[in-house]
């Protein structure tokens, strides 16, 4: 049974900002960095998405 307790805390799908971290190992705490930074590289490229978008749309409309 512990087995199947730690196959089903492998990895974090999800981290509430704010939410308590005592229960969490080093390798956990590891595991929620890694998934933030990937979270925080995604709203960066979404962000220059849509500078790319604005950008094109003011260049349209010039005259």
């Amino acid at each position: 049974m512990a087995m199947m307790e730690e196959e089903d805390r492998k990895h974090p799908v999800s981290h509430d900002v704010g939410m308590a971290l005592d229960a969490l190992s080093v390798e956990e705490l590891q595991e929620r960095i890694t998934l933030l930074e990937g979270e925080i590289s995604r709203l960066k490229v979404a962000i220059e998405a849509k500078g790319d978008s604005r950008r094109a749309a003011e260049a349209a409309f010039k005259f």
